[in-house]
């Protein structure tokens, strides 16, 4: 392990150079916090375990063969390459050393004068993470691939499958959770079906896929308004989704879930059932208190406990100073942090005091499917201001072409939909795994296939015991 010195910084320690900012993540609030100080007096240094950011609002998109993975990402390098004072370093952060404001990497230690902890967070299994690799999430480019090969796949194993049942279980996809991930993956997948493939297969019909959502609270959406949630449930079941509400999930396998006691044949099941803290954020130590998702509860000022200089933002933090909750997980609530505490860095620098944060709420928004989404906007100024159907749709595409990264992601996205909406055509749908994955999805010979009125002979499951009730991640598009 050494200290990171390199030929224009060897005196890191003398007086008289600027102070060193280190920012972990290059999610939308460590980027946003990154690109604020671009012309402050400060050195930056961007950590990502990985090299690109990613818009994540629209991974269900490559995920569901919209678009291909580099109209979301652009690489961390390119995003901030004008920036003089800004350094990127592809490493996985370990454990931060508050006492000696270091940060340990797997080769290198980091020392800072200040630190954004912009870490995000990861699906949460209720503790059953043995669930995870038959239920994949969906936080990442290397999710949205998996995920999209499972379902190709499962059309492919349905158009040569000799026995019924095991076609239909091929064409049953499951989606665990009814927050905006799992409602618009949904939506997408049963678009596929219904538009996208009508003629690609020739013995099984692919409008006849069925899509389950699986909601352990009273409603999908749980974070709309009431009458949003309805519209939202509503134009679901008019493109034939399936949507369950109080809905508990006890296990799941390879073949299926079971859910209130029914077993539930499915080769293809989607986890968008709940967010976990990232595990940095535990070797804070006693200083910094987690809440019970792992996320850090941070004073006013986006700051932790004692530490003036180390600021959490985005999903890694709990933030309830306004309105006694925690602020959802919103890329906008992200982005408003990352600027504020790059504002909050530049007061301390110059001698100051940080100032407080305060959530703008532009309003929030979901897609369920061709021309269908609901919009709920600047709530905190028109009180019933909401959209529903095809003027929501058409705001949603707005708002997520004019945030996404680089000129050249907004015109191919923007070419890729209108090229999907008239002619109904998806272009990314290539399996790239060896097709020995397909034998995979079939139900080994000992076992018959389970139903849910001789459940004797369902295989056994990962775990038979939830640790509560499948509830909505927070609402992941927003104005």
């Amino acid at each position: 392990m050494e200290t990171l010195t390199r030929p224009n910084d060897l005196a890191a320690d003398l007086p008289g150079l600027p102070p060193r900012v280190v920012i972990i993540g290059g999610g939308f609030a460590g980027l946003e916090a990154a690109k604020a100080l671009g012309d402050a007096p400060v050195r930056v240094t961007l950590l990502d375990r990985r090299n690109h950011h990613t818009f994540q609002p629209l991974l269900y998109q490559v995920a569901t063969c919209a678009l291909a993975p580099a109209q979301i990402a652009a690489p961390l390098r390119s995003v901030v390459r004008e920036q003089s004072n800004t350094e990127v370093f592809l490493a996985e952060a370990r454990q931060i050393d508050l006492k000696n404001q270091s940060i340990l990497t797997d080769d290198i230690v980091f020392d800072y004068d200040y630190l954004i902890l912009a870490v995000g967070a990861r699906h949460s299994y209720f503790g059953h993470d043995e669930w995870e690799k038959f239920a994949p999430g969906l936080k990442a480019v290397e999710d949205a691939l998996e995920i999209r090969q499972r379902m190709l796949a499962a059309f492919e194993l349905a158009e040569k499958a000799t026995d019924e049942a095991e076609r239909r279980a091929a064409l049953t996809f499951v989606i665990v959770g009814g927050g905006p991930t799992g409602v618009e993956m949904a939506g997408a997948i049963k678009e596929i079906g219904t538009y996208s493939m009508t003629e690609d297969f020739r013995h099984f019909d692919p409008a006849k896929a069925r899509v389950i959502i699986l909601e352990g609270s009273p409603r999908v959406l749980g974070a709309f308004a009431e009458d949003l949630s309805e519209s939202a449930r509503r134009q679901l079941e008019e493109i034939g989704v399936e949507v369950r509400t109080g809905t508990r999930v006890t296990g799941v396998d390879e073949f299926g879930v079971i859910a209130n006691g029914e077993r539930i044949e499915s080769r293809t099941v989607i986890w968008a059932a709940g967010n976990a803290a990232s595990p940095l954020l535990r070797t804070l130590g006693s200083d910094a208190p987690l809440d019970k998702a792992g996320r850090a509860i941070v004073n006013p000022d986006l700051s932790i406990p004692g530490h003036p200089n180390v600021f959490v933002l985005g999903d890694a933090a709990n933030f309830s100073h306004q309105g006694g909750t925690p602020l959802p997980g919103l890329s906008p609530v992200a982005m408003q942090q990352g600027r504020c505490a790059a504002a909050n860095i530049r007061h301390l620098v110059a001698g100051g005091q940080a100032t407080p944060f305060h959530y703008f709420d532009k309003g929030s928004m979901a897609t369920i499917g061709r021309a269908r989404a609901i919009a709920e906007v600047f709530p905190t100024i028109f009180k019933r201001l909401h959209l529903s159907g095809f003027m929501a749709w058409m705001a949603w595409l707005f708002v997520h072409v004019l945030y996404l990264v680089g000129f050249r992601n907004k015109l191919g996205v923007l070419a890729e939909w209108a090229w999907a909406y008239l002619l109904n055509y998806r272009g990314s749908r290539l399996i790239t795994r060896d097709i020995g994955m397909l034998r995979n999805f079939s139900p080994p010979s000992p076992y018959a296939l389970p139903t849910a009125s001789n459940p004797k002979t369902s295989p056994p499951m990962a775990s038979t015991a939830a640790s509560g009730p499948v509830g909505p991640p927070a609402a992941s598009s927003a104005l």
